[in-house]
C-alpha cells in the first residue's frame, strides 16, 4: 500500500543524460510537493546501476542523497527495476530506505486498485529475444561474474552496451505497451490503474475497465503522475512547479476529464 497523493516518474537515464535532467530532478526532489506523501520511481532512474561488495556508480550520487532525505522526512518510496537499473540490492533498500522491488508490483494508491510494471519484455512478439536475453543479464550466476569486473570498466562496459535502447524510441510509438494495458485493464481482476513506463511515450487514456497511464520519460522533460484518492493528472515540471496537463477521475468518482490547470509545488 502507498499513501496518496503519491507521484510517479520514470526513464530518467542519469549517466547519460544532459546535466539539466539532473539538475530538474534534484529541484523537483528538494522541493517535493507538501502534499506528497509517496513518490514512485518506475525505473530507470539510472542508466546503469550495480552494487559491488564495497562499490556502487558515483553518478546521480546526489540523487540518492536527496532520496534518502525523503525517506527520511517520511515519504515512502518505491522504486520498480528497469532494464537499465535491475542490479539494486543493500544500498538502495538497506541504507537508503527504499523499498526496491523487481518485477511487477500490485496494491493500493489512494483509493485505487493499481498495478505498476517498468514495461521492458511485455510486447509478445517484439520483446521475445530481449526477454531470453534478460534471462541470462540476471541470473544470479551472471551478477556473481559481473562483480569480478572492477567498478570502472564494468561501468564503462555497461554504458557502452546500452545506449541503443537508450536512444531509440519505440517505433509502434508507444502503441505495443498501449496493446498490453488494454489486454490487461479487459481481463477478469483488473486492476483500475495501470502505470507503465519504458516506451518514453507519455499516456493517460481510460481503457478497459480502468486506466492506462505513463509518465513520460524525465530525461525527455520534465514531466510525472499524480495519484490522488479521487483523481490521476499527468503533469508536467516547469520553473520550479508543476503544471497539470491532464486529468482523469477514478473510476468511481462522477465528473469528466479536465485539461490543463496549475499545481503548485
Amino acid at each position: 500500500m502507498l499513501p496518496a497523493p503519491c507521484y510517479v516518474i520514470a526513464d530518467a537515464h542519469l549517466g547519460v543524460a544532459p546535466a539539466e535532467t539532473e539538475r530538474e530532478l534534484l529541484a523537483f526532489l528538494r522541493a517535493f510537493p507538501s502534499d506528497g506523501r509517496s513518490l514512485v520511481i518506475n525505473g530507470d532512474l539510472f542508466d546503469f546501476w550495480f552494487e559491488w561488495k564495497e562499490a556502487v556508480p558515483r553518478r546521480g550520487v546526489r540523487v540518492l542523497g536527496e532520496l534518502a532525505r525523503l525517506h527520511d522526512a517520511g515519504v515512502e518510496l518505491l522504486w520498480i527495476a528497469g532494464n537499465h537499473d535491475c542490479w539494486g540490492g543493500e544500498v538502495l533498500r538497506r541504507d537508503l530506505g527504499l523499498n526496491y522491488h523487481v518485477g511487477s508490483w500490485r496494491g493500493p494508491i489512494g483509493g485505487w486498485d493499481t498495478l505498476i510494471e517498468h514495461g521492458d519484455g511485455l510486447r509478445d512478439v517484439e520483446d521475445a529475444p530481449y526477454r531470453r536475453l534478460r534471462r541470462v543479464l540476471r541470473h544470479p550466476w551472471s551478477v556473481w561474474a559481473y562483480r569480478w569486473i572492477h567498478p570502472d570498466l564494468g561501468t564503462w562496459l555497461a554504458l557502452r552496451s546500452s545506449h541503443t535502447s537508450r536512444n531509440m524510441r519505440p517505433r509502434d510509438g508507444g502503441e505495443g505497451l498501449r496493446q498490453v494495458a488494454a489486454t490487461t485493464l479487459s481481463s477478469g481482476g483488473a486492476p483500475q490503474l495501470y502505470v507503465l513506463a519504458h516506451s518514453h511515450v507519455a499516456a493517460l487514456e481510460p481503457l478497459g475497465a480502468g486506466i492506462f497511464a505513463n509518465p513520460g520519460a524525465w530525461l525527455d522533460g520534465p514531466q510525472a503522475l499524480k495519484i490522488t484518492a479521487d483523481r490521476i493528472e499527468r503533469l508536467t515540471w516547469q520553473s520550479g512547479r508543476f503544471e497539470v496537463t491532464q486529468s482523469l477521475p477514478h473510476p468511481g468518482v462522477t465528473g469528466g476529464a479536465s485539461g490543463a490547470a496549475v499545481s503548485g509545488g
